[in-house]
């Protein structure tokens, strides 16, 4: 059994999706895909997921639908959001929701593997308390 992390990229373009999926395997982290929140439910309900890495506009389930159904059933991994829109309104739901960290796309390699180490350390720690 692997004792790498396993990471969810939730993104509808198909080359956004396989840029940081490239970034997080070759980092060495295990990493499912879904191409909307509908799909990345189906992934959390199936495989222990340690962290999202979650568009913002997607059809017909987005970012948002996705992390208020992972918080409705207390399932409370960390989640990155990316996202094109610098709107204020973003920020202030990514508060409301409990969102770790907010990528600005196109999306840099080392600022996604910052996120991602410090995302997953704090859930470390917390487990040890």
């Amino acid at each position: 059994m692997s004792d790498k992390s396993i990471i969810l990229v939730v993104e509808d373009n198909d080359f956004v999706r396989m840029q940081i999926v490239r970034y997080l395997v070759d980092a060495e982290y295990d990493v499912h895909e879904a191409t909307d929140g509908a799909e990345a439910l189906n992934v959390v309900k199936a495989e222990k997921i340690d962290l999202a890495v979650v568009d913002v506009r997607m059809e017909p389930v987005d970012g948002f639908d996705f992390i208020r159904a992972l918080r409705g059933m207390d399932i409370q991994i960390p989640v990155i959001l990316v996202t094109g829109d610098h709107s204020p309104d973003v920020l202030e739901k990514c508060a409301e929701w409990g969102v770790g960290a907010v990528m600005i796309k196109p999306v840099q390699k080392e600022r996604l593997l910052t996120a991602v180490d410090r995302s997953l350390e704090m859930v470390k720690r917390k487990s040890r308390l």
